[in-house]
């Protein structure tokens, strides 16, 4: 149950509804993010909702079965819509498109991309910091230096940063130089993380896992959700299967099903779900063909030298058709 408090609640109007959620023993859990005041109630046993619905300082009132309520479209029929500032936007009609490489190598890489961001009108820059890797040997990234190189090129020319982070104390240190949070695959359940990037006042971008399900992925939105941020994106990005052709499989089953089940902008990430140059716009398509609500891409001037995933990051040439080719996809699913 979600229970949707009214802007000009009074606290002694707080404190009669949740005496009420007391005395029909139900469990509330307060939750106040950056745009409404919530209280969400864990009944045991099935109850008559009108028995409080109409109780002074409830705006709204709803019943959520799913064990995710604040994400669940079963209360928020509306989708979501993210607002960056400056006219960027995640959720409506229009595609989101981030472009960028899979590391921030420097200040000279930065630059070029930036300037093919702005040639194709491409509002917001990928490119991680931090960088999880399988081997400890390879590149890690640059870290605080590369994040402010990245974002000072960014600001000054209207494009919004989106990067990984990967722990709890990199949160503060990073919030002034970062428009998206990134949360990876490998920590799409490390819950300390999600919690404390429930706290900001910043759009996350959770990954699927893995091998994580679509309600694993659901969940962990709700984590920051539930900690006060409802500015949040679910990823797509391939799940691990016996399948070893390519490098994930990127299930854009899940797109419409996520669509379906949340409120929340759904964005595919054809780069690590299939891991191949050459398929990657391909999957690109599918996902805005499968209703996708923004791609995630990764472009290099050079892949062959880039310091990480070179072998499924586009050439400048080859992301500048594939834009082409996804805003007029877009145009054909808005028609339908």
């Amino acid at each position: 149950m979600i229970i949707q408090l009214s802007p000009n609640v009074t606290s002694e109007e707080k404190k009669a509804i949740l005496a009420k959620l007391d005395d029909l023993k139900i469990k509330a859990n307060i939750v106040s993010t950056q745009f409404k005041n919530y209280i969400v109630g864990i009944p045991k046993t099935d109850f008559d909702i009108r028995s409080i619905g109409t109780m002074k300082g409830i705006a709204d009132i709803h019943c959520v079965s799913d064990a995710y309520k604040l994400v669940s479209k079963k209360w928020k029929v509306n989708n979501t819509i993210i607002d960056l500032g400056n006219n960027v936007t995640i959720g409506g009609k229009e595609l989101a498109i981030m472009a960028g490489p899979c590391s921030i190598e420097g200040e000279k890489q930065i630059e070029h991309t930036v300037q093919h961001l702005l040639k194709n009108n491409i509002k917001i820059m990928r490119g991680g910091v931090y960088k999880p890797r399988s081997s400890p040997y390879a590149f890690r990234g640059m870290g605080m230096d590369g994040l402010k190189l990245f974002y000072k090129h960014c600001s000054e020319n209207g494009i919004k940063v989106i990067t990984e982070v990967m722990q709890v104390s990199q949160v503060e240190e990073m919030i002034d130089y970062v428009d998206i949070f990134q949360v990876g695959a490998r920590n799409s359940q490390n819950f300390n993380l999600l919690d404390a990037l429930g706290s900001v006042d910043k759009a996350v971008l959770i990954k699927r896992g893995m091998s994580g399900t679509i309600e694993e992925l659901l969940a962990s939105a709700e984590y920051v959700f539930s900690n006060g941020n409802e500015k949040i994106m679910l990823c797509e990005r391939g799940i691990r299967t016996f399948e070893n052709a390519y490098r994930n499989t990127l299930d854009l089953n899940a797109v419409p099903i996520l669509k379906e089940k949340s409120h929340l902008p759904v964005i595919v990430d054809p780069s690590h779900g299939i891991g191949l140059r050459q398929h990657v716009a391909t999957m690109a398509l599918a996902g805005v063909m499968s209703g996708a609500d923004g791609i995630i891409v990764e472009v290099h001037e050079n892949p062959e030298i880039a310091f990480s995933d070179g072998q499924q990051t586009l050439y400048d040439g080859q992301a500048e058709s594939l834009y082409k080719k996804l805003r007029a996809t877009k145009e054909l699913v808005n028609s339908f």
